[in-house]
């Protein structure tokens, strides 16, 4: 008969290599879908520095399509992460406290320019690819209509 201790210790080396193997291949090989923007404003070819949907209702729901049909495999159903990549409804929230409107407004600007540059370019570290680059992938309106679900799904502290 083998020792308790020792098959607990067994028990979770498997447990461990086994949630490895899954984050390891959490991401898998995957090809996004679509985004339809009609009925969206068009916002141009020049990249915006600051979300122009903030508030839209057509974009809120493109923006939630968008974001549970590419998003939510590594950030998390409804934006709730599974603990594979970041929570996504916390990107601004040390905007949320500021008191000063021109400074809150500051903060919002320079989290949808990080949101922006991250899903255009991805994430690399040291050459592992954490987040593909959606540029070429999605236009800008879907880019921005993903922004504003997580605008809507926004968790403060």
């Amino acid at each position: 008969m083998q020792h308790p201790i020792r098959t607990i210790f067994a028990g979770a080396a498997f447990a461990t290599a086994a949630l490895t193997s899954m984050i390891a291949y959490a991401h898998g090989n995957v090809t996004p879908q679509a985004v339809d923007t009609t009925g969206l404003p068009s916002v141009g070819d020049k990249w915006l520095d600051q979300n122009p949907y903030r508030g839209n209702k057509l974009a809120l729901k493109i923006g939630s399509s968008a974001y549970n049909q590419n998003c939510a495999r590594c950030h998390g159903l409804e934006a709730i992460t599974g603990g594979i990549a970041p929570d996504l409804r916390k990107l601004d929230r040390d905007c949320f406290d500021i008191k000063n409107d021109k400074k809150k407004q500051a903060c919002y600007k320079e989290t949808d320019n990080y949101f922006l540059t991250s899903i255009r370019h991805g994430k690399v570290r040291n050459g592992a690819v954490y987040m593909p680059p959606f540029e070429g992938v999605f236009n800008q309106e879907a880019m921005w209509a993903i922004k504003t679900y997580l605008e809507d799904r926004r968790e403060v502290k």
